[in-house]
C-alpha cells in the first residue's frame, strides 16, 4: 500500500489548533493591554483656544481650583469658567497681551449689543455617557482634586493622568482611605500626601461604628 503522506502529517492538526489558540490569546493580550485606557486615554493633552497655564494660576499664583470651577462643590460637574471669570481679572491684569486676543474678543459689542462668541475650551477627562460621577459627593468626601486629576498645579498644559476606566474607580471604591483627606486639609491642596495617621482615620470613618465591616461599606463615609 503507498503511504500519500509521512507520518509526521498526523500531528498537522494539533500544530494548528495550537497555533490558532496561541494567535487568540495574542490578540486578546493586545487588545486588553494595548487598547485599555491607559494607553489610549492616559497622556490626552490637548491644545485650548487660550495657552492657559495651570502652573502659572494654580501653581505660582496658588489660585485656588474653585475660583474657576465653582460648581464643583455644589453639582455634579466642575463646571468651565466662562469669559467672565477670566476677563474679570485681564481687563487689568495684561489687558493689551496678544495671548489674550481671543479672551478680548468675546466681549466685542457693536452699538452696544454684545456679539463675541463664546470660548470653546476642549474638554480633557471624558467619561461614557452611561458614567455618572459627582463631584459634590466626593468633594463632600474630602477626596482631593489631586487623586482624579493629578498634580495639576505643574502643568502648562492640562492632561489626563489617570485612566479613569470603571476598573480603576473600583479600585479606589473598595479603599479609598488613601484619598479622603482629614478634614483640616483642603482639596485643592495639590501637594498634600496621605500619611499612616490619615489613612488610620479614614478607614475608621469609612467603617463606621462596625469594624466587622471590611471592606468599609458605609454609604454615609461618602453620601452625607
Amino acid at each position: 500500500m503507498t503511504v500519500l503522506f509521512p507520518k509526521w502529517t498526523n500531528k498537522v492538526p494539533a500544530y494548528l489548533a495550537l497555533g490558532a489558540g496561541g494567535a487568540g490569546l495574542f490578540v486578546v493580550l493586545v487588545i486588553s493591554f494595548w487598547f485599555s485606557p491607559k494607553h489610549t486615554d492616559v497622556g490626552y493633552q490637548p491644545y485650548q483656544p487660550i495657552a492657559y497655564s495651570h502652573k502659572l494660576h494654580a501653581g505660582s499664583l496658588g489660585m485656588d481650583c474653585r475660583y474657576c470651577h465653582r460648581n464643583v462643590e455644589e453639582g455634579a460637574t466642575a463646571s468651565i469658567p466662562d469669559a467672565d471669570t477670566c476677563y474679570g481679572c485681564h481687563k487689568v491684569i495684561k489687558p493689551d497681551s496678544v495671548k489674550l486676543e481671543l479672551l478680548r474678543s468675546a466681549f466685542a459689542e457693536v452699538d452696544g449689543v454684545r456679539v463675541g462668541k463664546p470660548i470653546e475650551w476642549v474638554k480633557v477627562h471624558l467619561l461614557p455617557d452611561y458614567a455618572y460621577f459627582n463631584h459634590a459627593v466626593h468633594m463632600r468626601a474630602n477626596v482631593g482634586c489631586a487623586s482624579c486629576h493629578g498634580r495639576v498645579d505643574q502643568m502648562e498644559i492640562v492632561r489626563q493622568v489617570e485612566p479613569l476606566s470603571m476598573g480603576w474607580c473600583l479600585e479606589c471604591h473598595r479603599d479609598p482611605s488613601e484619598h479622603i483627606r482629614p478634614l483640616d486639609v483642603s482639596v485643592t491642596k495639590m501637594d498634600w500626601e496621605a500619611t499612616p495617621e490619615s489613612i488610620d482615620a479614614a478607614k475608621k470613618l469609612l467603617v463606621g461604628d462596625d469594624p466587622a465591616l471590611n471592606p468599609p461599606v458605609h454609604c454615609s463615609a461618602c453620601h452625607r
